[in-house]
């Protein structure tokens, strides 16, 4: 009796592995590749420059064991199925999966979808084809572009500078940007200007209003550069007599912003939950793979996450569409659908927005099944998605300009109001901000044109011009999606290599340059300009899709590239002078010496050292104290690194005390019980020793 072979699908992980195996039934076996299975080597370069760059893939110890098992499962498979990622990366990870466990005997076939539904997997597996090698040339192309740079330049940084550096081709712009806008910082001298508010209202009537000095009547504008200025004019401002000049309703819509994209989503998820750009894409992963719904089992709760386009579709704005006049009443769903035009550089059309992959899966019908981090992220996404596709919201926005006559001038006053007359997508949702914004609120008293005015009072105020702010994760994605630089999968992986690199730290959640960054920068930015060139490294974007539409090949994309860089490199390492950095010197004093203890950079991180060395040899341990108390023995709490470099909190008598929680304590005790509270969620105090969580302390 013969035995029906099954289908092998080999995806990434496991979590997707379980979604999959529930859509798919019992002819097909599910493997998870835990990623990719083969790579440059680590200890090498692993690129043969002098033969077309050929790369030299191998197998990494840790996946040989599950390589042997791939391939097992492949040999006993009917057909071998590859449905990772739908994009560069995913084809990749395909094509080295059956270059690792290829047999002739076996059809290896690819299945591309962007949503883990029954529909769109089973639509796939009708249609499967063959790998895309135009995507894998591309996405090998850019490994090995990044591997050169990598490679390359390390051994100059550590001759130069101090071992253990390393520079990468988007890394290094992603640090140049925030060591530009620090040095703009810097170099910025503030400017006095002085504002002048009326405080007014009708003759005989008790309802006030403030209007904003602008100029003159004439058109001319003013700039009220000191205190005695601002005197003047609030002299002849309190002898003027005040109408309104004019006034002016318009009618306004406001529409909604489109469904999200990877850059967007990074954004929007730093600006309203305040997380990371990593914990955004490792909390969206697990959103897209599949998370159990109860009896409805694993299921994928959204679209891909790494995607640069913003269409939707048709189904799924029908869908929007219904539920939206179902929920909030037909006046809130627009005439026709909305779409949404492409604006990123490069997007590639093939794949969605991302959204919900069922609009009826409301937010609280999870809640119960997911994280708190998870639910945050699937209401953020489900609201954005839904409020994408409803009516526009209307506003009258009211401008008043006020005349204030005086003996000597003609002064123009003007106050604005808006009111909201339908709110359309902002019931739902309404988009965060990089900056504070003035927003015209409120209403004004009911004024026309010629209404005489009372005077109440006049209201000086000193300003500053101001430096242009710090990049925080949102404006600094923003940055790099606007000049192209990198792609989808490319914004949290940068974000977290150059704080991990010390290259730049994280100040009240604005990035700012270190030491290190800046002498880093500025010796690539001497000898390699091309390497931190934001323009430059945008076209090289360009030319990896050309790859992709078969207008390049990939080898002569690395040599144009690969030629003129090594040049620069001889240069380099023949010209530059060797940079000492300053000590960073603490207020810890060095026991054996009496030197002040300096913090300085090793193979496995910060140590302290005496500053007295090389004649005193004497270090230790480097400790970020919080300024917290350990609730077991009363040492101090100090910040640590995990080996899988996750930040923790522990006590520094470890190992005598082996307290340690995972969330950054806080000073204040726990208002229930007197325990230790920790930040929850970034908003939330959490205690360790009761249950108790509530606001953050004041």
């Amino acid at each position: 009796m013969s035995t029906v072979k099954k289908n092998l699908v080999i995806v990434e992980s496991p979590a997707k592995a379980r979604t999959l195996n529930k859509i798919l039934g019992r002819g097909y076996s599910l493997k998870a590749s835990l990623g990719h299975v083969r790579d440059l080597p680590k200890s090498q370069l692993g690129v043969d420059i002098e033969n077309d760059f050929v790369p030299r893939y191998v197998v990494p110890k840790a996946r040989t064991k599950l390589v042997s098992e791939l391939k097992q499962a492949a040999e006993t498979a009917a057909t071998v199925y590859l449905a990772t990622d739908p994009d560069r990366e995913g084809e990749a990870i395909a094509w080295h999966l059956i270059e690792v466990i290829k047999s002739d005997r076996k059809p290896y076939r690819r299945v591309v979808f962007h949503e883990i539904t029954a529909e769109a997997v089973k639509r796939a597996f009708k249609h499967p084809r063959s790998i895309d090698m135009q995507l894998v040339s591309a996405q090998q192309a850019r490994r090995v572009l990044d591997r050169l740079v990598g490679y390359k330049l390390s051994p100059l940084l550590w001759k130069k500078i101090r071992r253990g550096l390393s520079a990468g081709r988007v890394q290094s712009v992603a640090v140049k940007i925030i060591v530009d806008r620090e040095r703009e910082i810097q170099e910025f001298v503030a400017v006095e200007y002085w504002t002048i508010e009326a405080e007014l209202s009708k003759k005989a009537e008790t309802a006030a209003f403030r209007a904003m000095l602008i100029g003159l009547m004439d058109g001319t504008k003013l700039e009220i550069a000191n205190q005695q200025e601002a005197t003047n004019i609030k002299e002849e401002l309190e002898q003027a007599g005040y109408r309104i000049f004019e006034v002016n309703t318009k009618r306004v819509t406001r529409p909604p912003a489109p469904p999200f994209i990877t850059s967007t989503l990074q954004q929007e998820a730093w600006r309203k939950l305040h997380f990371t750009a990593k914990q955004t894409m490792a909390v969206a992963q697990q959103l897209y793979e599949g998370i159990t719904l109860g009896d409805e089992g694993s299921v994928g709760l959204i679209t891909y996450m790494r995607t640069d386009s913003t269409r939707v579709a048709y189904s799924a704005v029908a869908e929007t569409r219904e539920f939206i006049g179902r929920k909030y009443g037909a006046e809130f769903v627009p005439p026709h659908a909305r779409s949404f035009a492409r604006k990123v550089r490069g997007a590639q059309e093939a794949h969605e927005a991302i959204r919900p992959t069922k609009i009826s899966r409301e937010p609280p019908l999870t809640k119960k099944y997911l994280t708190a981090s998870q639910f945050r992220l699937y209401q953020l996404i489900w609201k954005r998605m839904v409020a994408s596709q409803m009516a526009v919201a209307l506003f009258d926005n009211t401008t008043v300009d006020i005349e204030a006559k005086s003996p000597k001038s003609n002064y123009r006053l003007r106050t604005s109001s808006s009111v909201n007359i339908f709110p359309g997508f902002i019931i739902l949702y309404t988009e965060g901000k990089d900056e504070a914004e003035e927003e015209k609120k409120g209403t004004l008293p009911p004024l026309k044109k010629g209404d005489e005015l009372e005077l109440l009072g006049l209201f000086p105020e000193q300003c500053f011009t101001q430096p242009p702010p710090r990049f925080t994760e949102a404006t600094l994605i923003k940055m790099l999606e606007q000049w192209g630089i990198g792609r989808p999968s490319t914004y949290a992986p940068t974000l977290s290599t150059i704080q991990g690199r010390d290259y730049v730290t994280k100040v009240q959640g604005n990035f700012q340059p270190t030491e290190l960054g800046f002498v880093v920068n500025d010796l690539l930015n001497q000898y390699f300009a091309d390497i931190v060139d934001i323009k430059f490294t945008a076209n090289m974007e360009d030319e990896l899709d050309d790859i992709v539409n078969k207008n390049r090949d990939w080898v002569s994309v690395v040599r144009d590239f690969y030629t003129p860089f090594e040049k620069d490199l001889e240069n380099a390492f023949q010209v530059a002078e060797k940079i000492k950095l300053a000590d960073e010197l603490t207020e810890e004093i060095c026991p054996e010496c009496g030197k002040p203890l300096a913090i300085k950079m090793g193979r496995y991180g910060k140590f302290l050292a005496c500053s007295g060395f090389p004649e005193c040899k004497y270090t230790k341990s480097f400790q970020v104290k919080i300024g917290v108390k350990c609730p077991q023995c009363g040492g101090e709490l100090i910040e640590r690194m995990s080996k899988k470099k996750r930040t923790f909190y522990g006590c520094s008598n470890y190992p005598e005390c082996q307290f340690a929680t995972n969330f950054k304590p806080l000073p204040e005790p726990c208002p229930k019980c007197g325990g230790l509270l920790t930040l929850y969620m970034g908003r939330l105090a959490k205690c360790t020793k009761c249950k108790y969580r509530g606001k953050l302390p004041a």
